[in-house]
Parts: C-alpha cells; sequence; structure tokens
C-alpha cells in the first residue's frame, strides 16, 4: 500500500486527548517536590550526569536504585512519578503468577466426548478444551495421535473448539486498534495455538516465495495449512536484485489478507506472522487436521465453537510446562499473549473468573498484601501493552527487592534478559545491548518500550558483589531515542565508579560518562516485541 510505513516502524497510536490529560495530572501530582537525599554521592554526580543528555529535554525521567540487601536508596530521581511501563508490567505479572499459582503450576488442554462410545465410533462430538499459552501445532498433532491410539476412527459429529476458561473479550483495554493484525497484539482466548517454539500464539505465518521469473506471481503458503485465511491481490515477481515491499495485511475483524508488493526473482522468501480473528476456532481447525491426518474421520468437518456447557467425559490430555518454565519465554523475548493469559489464569483460579477486571484485582491484592498498594498506580493489563498503565519506579524497585526471599527467585532471575548474551534464551531482548562492558553477562532486566516510553528494570552486580536493584522508566520523549541512556546507567552500576590509578601506574583514558549515541537507528516509536523478535 504506497505510503505507508514498513510493518516493523508502525507507530503506535496515542490516547485520545482526555486521557491524554489525565495521565499527565496523575504524573505531575505523584511526583516528589523534592528527590531523596543521596546515599552515594559519587553515584549521584555520576548518574545526574548521564541524565543530564539532551535526549531526555521535556521528557519524563523516573529512577531509582537500591541496595538489594538493605534496601538502603542509593540514587532516586522523581522515584514517586508515575509512569507508563510498557513491557516492564510483565515483572509485575510474572511475580504475581509464581507466587500465586506456584513455580509448578501446570496448563491442560483436554480432548473430550460428548454422547457414547460404541467400539471405534463416537456417537456425538470431540470437545477441544483449551487453557494452555504455549499450546503448539505439534501439541495438537500429538493429541490427535493420542485419539487414534485410543482406537477411535469415527466421529459421527463435530470438533467443538472451547475456549470458555476465559471470558470472550479477545483484546485488552487501550490497546491500539491498528496494532491487531501483528504478532505482538494476539486475541486472548481460553483456547489457542502457537505455530513456533516462542510461543507466538494466534498467529499464522504466511511466506511469500518469488516465482521462476520476473513478473509471475509470488507462491504465498500459510503454516498451518488450517488456518482461515483469504487472500486479496497477489504479490508480483520483480526483475533479480530489485529487492522486496512484501506487504501482508490483516483486515480488521477478518481473516481476509491484502497482499501486494514485489519480492525479487532468486530472493529468500518473506515470512510474516500474523495474527488470526477467533483463535479458538483457529486451533480447532489444526486440531480437525490432524485427526484427519491420523485417520480418524470427523463426519462434520472443520471445527465450531464449544458454549462450555456441553456434557462430556475426558478422553485424552496435553499438560505444559512448569510456570517456572514458562516465563522464561515470556521475559526473554517479552511475550505479550503469554503475560495476558497468566493475568486471566490468576483470575479463574484465585478469583472464580478468567478476565482481566479479576485477574489484576488478584494481582493487586497480591502487591497490597506485601506491602506495596500505595501509591495505587494503574494496571488494566498483564504485558504493559496498553498506554493505561501507570506505575512509579519506586514500585518497581520495591517488587524487585522483595521477591529476592521467594523460592522461585533462582528461576525467575534466570528468566530475566541477561545483557550482552548472545544465546536467543539468555540475552532475549537485551542480546546486542550493553555488550563489551561489565553489564554483559552481569545485568539481568526487563526491557520495555513503545513509541516515546524506554524502560529498564532488574538487577546489576556492583564490583564489590553487592546486588544492585534499579529501575529507569523515562516516558513522553520525542525524536531520538534516550536508550543509550538507560545503557549507561545500567553498565555504570555494574562497573562502579571511575577510579584514580596509582602512583607509577600507567594512565588510561578517562572513562566517559556520557551515553554513547546510537547507533542502529532506533528511534524509540518500534514497539519492542516487533523489533526484538522480527515477527511482525
Amino acid at each position: 500500500m504506497p505510503g505507508r510505513p514498513p510493518r516493523h516502524h508502525r507507530y503506535r497510536r496515542s490516547l485520545p486527548l482526555a486521557a491524554a490529560v489525565l495521565a499527565a495530572s496523575l504524573l505531575a501530582g505523584s511526583a516528589q517536590a523534592d528527590d531523596p537525599a543521596p546515599a552515594d554521592a559519587t553515584l549521584t554526580a555520576d548518574l545526574d550526569a548521564l541524565l543530564s543528555d539532551s535526549r531526555l529535554a521535556n521528557a519524563q525521567t523516573g529512577v531509582e536504585v537500591l541496595d538489594a540487601a538493605t534496601g538502603q536508596v542509593l540514587y532516586a530521581r522523581q522515584p514517586q512519578a508515575l509512569l507508563t511501563p510498557a513491557s516492564t508490567m510483565k515483572t509485575v505479572t510474572s511475580t504475581a503468577a509464581l507466587d500465586l499459582l506456584g513455580a509448578d503450576y501446570r496448563f491442560t488442554t483436554e480432548v473430550r466426548t460428548t454422547g457414547s462410545r460404541y467400539g471405534s465410533k463416537v456417537v456425538g462430538d470431540l470437545v477441544l478444551r483449551g487453557g494452555d499459552p504455549t499450546l503448539l501445532v505439534q501439541d495438537l498433532d500429538d493429541l490427535a495421535a493420542q485419539v487414534a491410539a485410543s482406537g477411535i476412527t469415527t466421529v459421527t459429529g463435530r470438533v467443538l473448539a472451547d475456549g470458555t476458561r476465559y471470558d470472550s473479550t479477545p483484546l485488552g483495554p487501550g490497546w491500539a486498534w491498528d496494532d491487531e493484525p501483528y504478532s505482538y497484539s494476539p486475541q486472548i482466548s481460553g483456547l489457542t495455538v502457537a505455530n513456533d517454539p516462542e510461543y507466538l500464539m494466534d498467529t499464522v505465518q504466511v511466506t511469500v516465495t518469488p516465482g521462476a521469473a520476473a513478473g509471475q506471481a509470488a507462491k504465498v503458503t500459510l503454516n498451518p495449512a488450517e488456518a482461515p485465511m483469504a487472500f486479496a491481490g497477489s504479490v508480483a515477481t520483480g526483475a533479480a536484485g530489485s529487492g522486496s515491499s512484501v506487504e501482508v495485511d490483516r483486515g480488521r475483524g477478518s481473516n481476509e489478507l491484502a497482499l501486494s508488493g514485489s519480492i525479487a526473482a532468486g530472493a529468500a522468501p518473506v515470512t510474516s506472522w500474523v495474527t488470526v480473528e477467533d483463535p479458538s476456532t483457529y486451533a480447532g481447525r489444526v486440531f480437525a487436521g490432524a485427526l484427519a491426518r491420523h485417520g480418524v474421520r470427523v463426519a462434520h468437518g472443520g471445527a465450531q465453537a464449544a458454549t462450555g456447557q456441553e456434557g462430556s467425559q475426558p478422553l485424552v490430555s496435553h499438560r505444559s510446562q512448569t510456570l517456572a518454565e514458562l516465563v522464561v519465554p515470556m521475559l526473554k523475548i517479552s511475550n505479550n499473549g503469554m503475560a495476558e493469559h497468566l493475568t486471566k489464569e490468576i483470575g479463574k483460579v484465585k478469583g472464580g473468573r478468567g478476565d482481566w477486571a479479576t485477574g489484576i484485582a488478584q494481582v493487586q491484592a497480591f502487591l497490597k498484601a506485601n506491602g506495596l498498594g500505595t501509591p495505587a498506580g494503574r494496571q488494566v493489563d498483564g504485558s504493559g501493552l496498553s498506554r493505561y498503565d501507570l506505575i512509579t519506579p519506586a514500585k518497581m524497585a520495591d517488587l524487585l527487592r522483595l521477591v529476592q526471599d521467594r523460592p522461585w527467585f533462582g528461576a525467575w532471575y534466570d528468566a530475566l534478559p541477561v545483557a550482552g548474551n548472545p544465546q536467543r534464551m539468555v540475552g532475549g531482548t537485551l542480546a546486542a545491548r550493553m555488550t563489551g562492558t561489565k553489564a554483559a553477562n552481569n545485568v539481568h532486566a526487563k526491557s520495555g518500550s513503545m513509541g516515546g516510553v524506554d524502560n529498564l528494570v532488574g538487577y546489576a552486580t556492583a564490583p564489590d558483589g553487592r546486588r544492585l536493584v534499579f529501575a529507569v522508566l523515562i516516558n513522553d520523549f520525542a525524536g531520538t531515542s534516550p536508550r543509550p541512556v538507560l545503557d549507561a546507567i545500567a553498565v555504570r552500576l555494574a562497573t562502579g565508579p571511575a577510579t584514580t590509578p596509582a602512583a607509577g601506574t600507567p594512565q588510561q583514558k578517562a572513562r566517559s560518562l556520557n551515553a554513547p549515541a546510537a547507533d542502529d537507528g532506533y528511534t524509540g516509536t518500534r514497539w519492542e516485541d516487533c523489533e526484538a523478535v522480527a515477527h511482525c
């Protein structure tokens, strides 16, 4: 579509004016008149120098650094300011989930039968009942194989897709409508399926392969093939070396994909991850296809939505990994869908309702019970995708200090992205940040960013072995991203103060306390998941 920015550079929409005014008033009312007196004069001078960076001009910045063992505040700047957390909200959701559900908690997906069974025939329906945010296409194939292994060859009824464990609201409050087609904004349902090992739920891979020669239509394929997508338009094959301008856009409220652009002859295929309308029925269709491959004939093909009221008996089931294992991809690659599933699951298990309001009420009760109830802030989802979310740096830092005594802390700490580590499921969203510094393989932290927002909260180990907790939230910047400032703060915490060489020691170049210029073209307008996962 001419004139539109590439998908991964598409801007997040801002709040309506009234909501923006409300957020600004909350922010202004929450900031302390004076920042606390510094406990570490050298650290204060160094961080003040970093925060004087021109990229922060007119931005709202809140910072708190604590000694993780004693809780002593080592540095603070507007620690009580209410700021947009973006994906750092996942630290709240994940810690609450581990505490309320338990590190060993697992999700179960069941295949159930209605009616009666006579030998190899089920006179009735098969019901696929969900709950697992990490259910893969392969898991559905395994379930179909179990059905076949039980001796069933014929089902006289239908495949019913039951996503009623959670409510029927698929998108969170304040989520941008123009984010809906993209993998970081999946619809949330009690039954969903992912088609890759990083659990990008409710998505289909759309792969465009050039034709044999320029002028031919490119080939477009879906994975999984059962995805209920229709195509409008086409992608042309361009001359060799002409580059790629492939666009795949899902229309709002439909599963029609608008195809446009071109791909050069001989070029590598281009793959996009696109969300699917009605994730429960989508999962049911994938399961129905797997049944057919395993020789189980269902009289009424495809899949239909279950009501959740069907009387049924269990047949076979699949259990997820433990929650301690599931938070690894959720935090490492900032998986929004998993965070939202955990929020609704908390509501279902602890409050009896699988919806955002009940889940968030339980999360807030967890915070209050641990002395973190004030200031109230505002939470409306589990991932931080909404701009309605507000939290203070002080609350973030206090939470990170608090959870250190939990039995699951070691697993959770390891699940945080590790700065400068290139391994996908170690470094995560920080794999390419702070490389070659003392922060590399030292800082464990969660990033969070969207247009005008860039945050980093986590832990750094100082040269003297002390663990430091830090929360740095930067909101309302425009233009060049302040991300290098965030990283420079974390590096300073891991490196310690500059030292004066002893007499006779060769002089080294003084370490600069200026944050480096960004060299990756990042301007702070891309959603973090798109940038890091490259699945949009």
